[in-house]
């Protein structure tokens, strides 16, 4: 690679990366995991910068993220969740700790989506992308995206009750 293109991929790696690592963490629900997967994806689109750049590079990321985490999903390489016969206690959304576990009660709750789902819900209520842009990203139709988010959104409701409101990006902190 030559100096112009390292210059310019060091650029947009700079700019960029603090969006493409929320989108990192929200797909895998980890920081390790998104430090590693956001890792791999850029160590790649380094290796092809000069084909990236001239299009939209960020929407290429994210989509080979998304791939890629439903690769690892699919592998089952993010460990395991198991059932529990206990409900959780309601936490007062006044009180820090409830906070807090509100916030740890969504990222259960978003693990526990497909990969393909969870991806549609932080594209949209983390990323702020529109149905065609997140339709372009997952490989699928606006429709589709609206009724996956539809279906998604009915699932984190009734695995997270306490969730008023809808996802923000503090949420995913």
């Amino acid at each position: 690679m030559g100096a112009e293109l390292e210059d310019d991929f060091t650029q947009f790696v700079e700019a960029r990366t603090p969006a493409l690592f929320r989108t990192a963490l929200g797909l895998t629900g980890d920081r390790p995991a998104a430090e590693d997967l956001l890792q791999t994806v850029l160590a790649v689109a380094y290796l092809r910068w000069s084909d990236i750049r001239g299009g939209q590079p960020e929407a290429y990321l994210r989509r080979a993220m998304y791939l890629r985490s439903v690769s690892r999903w699919r592998l089952r390489s993010y460990g395991r969740e198991f059932p529990t016969d206990a409900v959780p206690e309601r936490a007062n959304p006044e009180d820090e700790t409830g906070q807090v576990e509100l916030r740890l009660a969504v990222r259960s709750a978003l693990r526990a989506l497909g990969p393909k789902q969870r991806a549609i819900v932080v594209l949209r209520y983390l990323e702020d992308l529109s149905d065609q842009q997140i339709a372009e990203i997952v490989g699928c139709e606006p429709v589709t995206v609206r009724s996956q988010l539809s279906r998604a959104l009915h699932r984190l409701r009734e695995r997270c009750p306490d969730l008023a409101t809808v996802i923000t990006e503090e949420s995913f902190r």
